[in-house]
């Protein structure tokens, strides 16, 4: 068996725990160290995964011994500052998405990681979700001839209470940061990044100055075209659709990480349909994990999937669409 690669946490929230949760379905990752703004909720934490260092202060964790890789689990507006905490002090990075607030802060860590020659990665787990991953795979393949048109949501209904995460302007609310960015990133991962010219957008805003709605759509040559829309006001259906001169990929809900496709080729005016399944155990993060632990072990600075330019040019999209609609942090 590979050498255990000893992880460690920064801020423990929810999605930190399903990231916890989902380590442990990897016999050669180990959960090493956690740290929050609080000791008490750390010490908790570690002992409830069997981590041996729990630290009060996010600082505090570029410290501890024998640690190999950090997930930065904390608010989005404290993303650049833990990663580049780390990143200074030699250590990997794993970044929850979005990576950065604005292309600005996306630029200093990207620079850090190369200047520091320290691994970088944004957590962009729907890409290593299988069913997500064959469905691009497919694409590359032409398995539906050339795909014309992507469209995609995600939307949930959440009560408005402004000091939600999601409604306080100043943790970085919105839906485009927090879901918008899944339609975004599927466009990108189809058909690169657009223009700015070629985007448009338009958002509904709450009282606090957070978009509650955003819906835009990206122009390319040759009649691609990319539809995507994120709300908080409702629950949409959560899928995907790729449509092909030959064919569509249809994502289940929730796409974003589903576990079945639907295939649907042209022949003539009848249409022949393909469902392939793809279960898996977890919530879905031990996809990224363990490609994470592949590039450190091959001593790769970031990854082939999810580049750095990559990823540049996801928080440049999503930095157009915000100056389009208004939002401004």
């Amino acid at each position: 068996m590979e050498r255990t690669i000893r992880w460690g946490i920064i801020g423990l929230g929810k999605i930190a725990r399903k990231f916890a949760d989902d380590l442990r379905l990897l016999p050669d990752a180990q959960l090493h160290a956690v740290a929050s703004t609080s000791l008490n909720r750390a010490q908790e934490f570690a002992s409830e995964y069997d981590a041996p260092h729990a630290y009060g202060r996010y600082e505090d964790i570029v410290h501890c011994p024998e640690l190999d890789v950090v997930y930065v689990a904390t608010p989005h507006v404290l993303h650049s500052e833990s990663a580049l905490l780390c990143l200074e002090n030699g250590l990997p990075v794993l970044c929850e998405k979005p990576f950065a607030m604005n292309s600005g802060e996306a630029r200093r860590m990207v620079a850090a990681a190369r200047r520091n020659r320290v691994f970088l990665m944004e957590a962009l787990w729907s890409r290593f979700i299988p069913a997500v991953d064959h469905a691009l795979q497919l694409v590359s393949e032409g398995a539906i001839g050339s795909v014309h048109t992507v469209k995609s949501d995600f939307g949930f209904k959440l009560p408005f209470d402004p000091h939600s995460r999601i409604y306080d302007k100043a943790l970085g609310g919105g839906s485009l940061l927090d879901i918008g960015i899944y339609p975004a990133l599927l466009s990108l991962f189809v058909f690169g990044k657009p223009e700015a010219e070629d985007i448009l957008a338009a958002a509904t805003f709450t009282r606090t100055e957070v978009d509650e709605s955003c819906a835009f759509t990206f122009q390319y040559p040759n009649n691609k075209l990319a539809i995507g829309h994120s709300t908080v006001a409702a629950n949409t259906p959560v899928e995907a659709c790729l449509y092909g001169t030959e064919g569509t990929i249809y994502l289940h809900p929730r796409w974003h990480h589903t576990q079945k496709l639907t295939v649907s080729k042209y022949d003539g005016r009848t249409e022949i349909k393909h469902d392939l399944d793809f279960p898996y155990e977890g919530w879905g993060y031990a996809f990224e994990a363990a490609h994470v632990m592949q590039c450190l072990r091959q001593q790769r600075l970031e990854s082939d999937l999810i580049p750095l330019d990559f990823t540049l040019d996801l928080v440049e999209t999503l930095d157009t669409i915000r100056e389009k609609i208004g939002l401004a942090y």
